[in-house]
């Protein structure tokens, strides 16, 4: 009924943790989740939000920036 979520998992989970939250924000929050608000707010948490890499080659190669500079590959 949308008044209760949670995910808890371990290391292993991780991989796909984000997207099985994503997946109960937009079943528990539906109008929620169409918002202006909440769009923005997103997109800041996962620049990926609204696009796909897969699509656009430049926002593919922001992302490999900033995951080698947050994991200090460079």
């Amino acid at each position: 009924d949308g008044s209760l979520a949670a995910l808890l998992g371990a290391s292993p989970g991780a991989s796909t943790s984000v997207s099985i939250m994503l997946e109960v924000l937009r079943r528990c929050w539906t109008v929620e989740m169409e918002k202006d608000l909440w769009q923005e707010r997103l997109s800041k948490l996962l620049p990926t939000f609204a696009a796909d890499p897969n699509l656009d080659s430049n926002l593919f190669l922001k992302m490999r920036e900033r995951t080698d500079s947050i994991l200090k590959l460079n």
